[in-house]
């Protein structure tokens, strides 16, 4: 049986999603679903957001003042609310992303070992 694309696709932790979105905001104000496609179209399509998760975490990092938000129109015309990075945020993003990049050589590190100890 052929692997569906779905069978690609990675889940997300909590906190990676939160360091996707700040990244995503880096990029400029955005509505709930524009953070979603984006973080798809620069995956190459293999982090699909969930609404569900994605809402949740906006409220999250909204509530922990990383990002701010305000009500707007999107492309299509439709009332929609609009994220945006805080210096707080970006602070937060700064200091994440280094601890991800830290912890993505760890693993790599690992995997490489093929099982053996040094």
């Amino acid at each position: 049986m052929p692997e569906s694309k779905d069978d690609d696709r990675i889940q997300l932790l909590q906190g990676t999603l939160d360091l996707l979105i700040l990244q995503t905001l880096v990029f400029g104000p955005r509505h709930g679903h524009g953070i979603a496609t984006t973080i798809q179209r620069i995956s190459e399509e293999v982090l699909l957001i969930d609404h569900g998760s994605l809402y949740p975490a906006l409220q999250r990092l909204e509530k922990a003042n990383l990002i701010a938000s305000e009500w707007g129109t999107s492309d299509n015309n439709r009332r929609a609310r609009f994220y945006k990075l805080t210096r707080s945020g970006r602070a937060r993003l700064a200091a994440k992303t280094g601890r991800w990049e830290k912890m993505v050589r760890a693993v790599t590190q690992i995997l490489k070992s093929g099982g053996q100890e040094a």
